[in-house]
């Protein structure tokens, strides 16, 4: 099993995280720019660094305008960075971003995913070497079936010890993190009431638990917002 991570580090300290290229730069032709992609892609760098596994390949779920999968693939070279997303049309952004960076440091072609579906229908095999997931902000703006679908996906494609990392806000043992959270849970649940800030503690640890998960870290992140690593126990 992999070495458990580091401790949390203070949200001030990854807040000073530099924004990591191509997203220091202007917006490609053509593709999405999403600000909150550019604002937290340092912060989250600096956790991915300290607890990926040193190869292999991260899948991506709900990668949107592809702005990390460019940083990101780049930044955690020689590690590859498989973005996907359930929408085709949000994968034309991506090609463009990751256009930007040389050829060897590229994530790889993007793919249509819906974490929803039962695994036998991702569009991922054995040979893609998946060592890691990641999905960030995704777990709030979609159903919770979308939730137990990326847990019960990892837990298929993951060894012992590997991680899956998920960032956005959560509530703890009930609570927002930050009044600012309290407004936008509502917002979300009035849009559409499948969505919502879910609660880390009664929601998600125990179905990460049901699906081989066990929780290795709470890292705090800047803006409220939380990355929680979980890793594959059996």
């Amino acid at each position: 099993m992999n070495r458990p991570s580091a401790p949390a580090v203070p949200p001030a300290e990854l807040a000073a995280e530099p924004v990591p290229p191509p997203l220091d730069g202007p917006t490609p032709i053509g593709a999405e720019d999403a600000p909150a992609a550019r604002r937290n892609a340092g912060p989250l760098l600096a956790v991915l660094r300290r607890v990926l596994p040193g190869d292999g390949t991260v899948l991506e779920i709900g990668a949107g305008t592809g702005q990390h999968a460019a940083a990101f693939a780049a930044a955690l070279a020689p590690r590859r960075w498989l973005p996907t997303d359930p929408q085709s049309e949000r994968l034309t952004s991506a090609p463009l971003w990751a256009a930007s960076m040389p050829t060897a440091l590229r994530p790889q072609p993007a793919r249509v995913l819906d974490a929803h579906r039962a695994l036998q229908d991702w569009p991922v095999t054995a040979q893609d070497g998946i060592r890691a997931v990641v999905a960030t902000n995704v777990v709030h703006i979609a159903p919770w079936e979308v939730a137990l679908g990326i847990l019960a996906g990892a837990a298929g494609l993951l060894t012992q010890g590997d991680p899956l990392i998920l960032y956005g806000p959560y509530k703890r043992a009930g609570r927002h993190t930050g009044d600012g959270n309290v407004a936008f849970d509502a917002s979300l649940r009035s849009r559409d009431p499948t969505w919502g800030i879910r609660d880390l503690d009664s929601e998600l640890v125990p179905a990460a638990a049901a699906a081989g998960f066990v929780l290795d870290l709470v890292q705090p992140m800047p803006a409220d917002n939380l990355t929680v690593v979980f890793r594959r126990s059996i």
